[in-house]
C-alpha cells in the first residue's frame, strides 16, 4: 500500500477516536447514585458569592442560623430557610424555601419578585406539602416531616427536607427536623450528597438521634447549622469525630462537585456571614 495512503487511513482512524480532554455530557441526578470520588479534593473555599460558580459545581454560601445561598453555574440564586432578611444587598433569589417550625425559619411576607416561594407545611393543617420544581439547571423537591408544635403537641407534615439537584449532586436541608424519617421518608430522600444539618442538640432534637440520621443518610459532605453558639458545634463534633473527618474551613463559602466529594463522610465548618454587595 502506498506510504500516502497509510499516512491518510492513519489520520482517518484517530478523528473516529474519542480525544482525550473532550467536553462530556452533564451527569444527571438521580440521588441514589453514589458518585465516583477523585483522588485528591480541590475546594474553591474563597471564591466570592458574586463571582460566577466555577464548571459542573455548586456554591453553598451559609448565610445565618439556617439559611443557605445555593448557586448554580447558569446563575440560578436560592436560599434556604428565608426569614426575608439575607444580608445589606439587592440579591433576589430565584427561589426560597421555608419551613414554618419558628419564626426564625420562614416569613410571612417574602419579597413579591421571588419567582418560586416554596413553604414546607401545606394550607390545612397536618395536610403537608408536595413540590416538584424542575428550573432546568435545578430541581427543587421536598419530604414532608412532622414538627412539634407550639404547646407540645404534633403537627402532622409540618415542615420538609428540602433536596435541590443540581450539576448531577443532591444536596439535602434537614430544616427543623424533629424526629427520625421512617423507612418511607428515606426512601423519598434517596441519596444526598451534601447535607445541611441542625446541631443544637434540643431545639430539633437530640444529637444521638441527628446524628443516626446522618450514619442513614452517608452523606459525603456534612455542613453543620442551627448551632446557636460555638460550644453546641463543638458537642457536636466531639460527638460525631470518629466516624467522619472533620474540616474547619474558616470561610462562609464552598464550591463542590462530583469529581470533588471526598471519599468518606467529611463535616465541612462553614462560618456564616451575611450577603453584601459590593461598595
Amino acid at each position: 500500500m502506498p506510504r500516502g495512503l497509510i499516512a491518510l487511513l492513519a489520520l482517518v482512524l484517530l478523528g473516529a477516536l474519542p480525544q482525550a480532554g473532550a467536553a462530556q455530557d452533564r451527569r444527571a441526578s438521580h440521588c441514589i447514585a453514589i458518585a465516583d470520588a477523585a483522588p485528591e479534593m480541590q475546594y474553591l473555599h474563597k471564591a466570592s458569592w458574586q463571582e460566577p460558580v466555577a464548571e459542573y459545581s455548586v456554591r453553598i454560601h451559609y448565610i445565618a442560623h439556617a439559611s443557605f445561598l445555593i448557586q448554580t453555574r447558569g446563575g440560578l440564586d436560592v436560599v434556604t430557610d428565608y426569614t426575608g432578611f439575607i444580608g445589606n444587598t439587592d440579591l433576589i433569589p430565584d427561589v426560597v424555601t421555608m419551613n414554618h417550625a419558628h419564626d426564625t425559619h420562614w416569613t410571612a411576607n417574602p419579597d413579591p419578585a421571588i419567582g418560586h416561594v416554596l413553604q414546607g407545611w401545606g394550607e390545612e393543617f397536618g395536610a403537608g406539602i408536595d413540590h416538584h420544581v424542575d428550573l432546568g439547571e435545578m430541581l427543587v423537591r421536598n419530604v414532608s416531616t412532622d414538627i412539634r408544635s407550639q404547646f407540645g403537641g404534633r403537627e402532622d407534615n409540618g415542615n420538609s427536607i428540602f433536596v435541590f439537584e443540581a450539576e448531577g449532586l443532591c444536596i439535602g436541608h434537614l430544616g427543623h427536623l424533629h424526629h427520625e424519617p421512617n423507612e418511607a421518608q428515606y426512601a423519598a430522600l434517596g441519596r444526598l450528597d451534601v447535607v445541611m444539618v441542625p446541631v443544637d442538640g434540643g431545639y430539633t432534637m437530640a444529637r444521638t438521634n441527628m446524628i443516626n440520621v446522618l450514619d442513614r443518610l452517608k452523606s459525603r459532605v456534612i455542613i453543620p447549622m442551627h448551632w446557636f453558639s460555638g460550644l453546641a458545634l463543638e458537642n457536636f463534633i466531639e460527638e460525631i469525630r470518629e466516624d467522619v473527618i472533620v474540616e474547619r474551613l474558616g470561610v462562609p463559602s464552598l464550591e463542590i462537585s462530583l469529581a470533588t466529594l471526598p471519599d468518606r463522610p467529611t463535616v465541612m465548618v462553614l462560618d456564616p456571614e451575611w450577603l453584601t454587595d459590593p461598595r
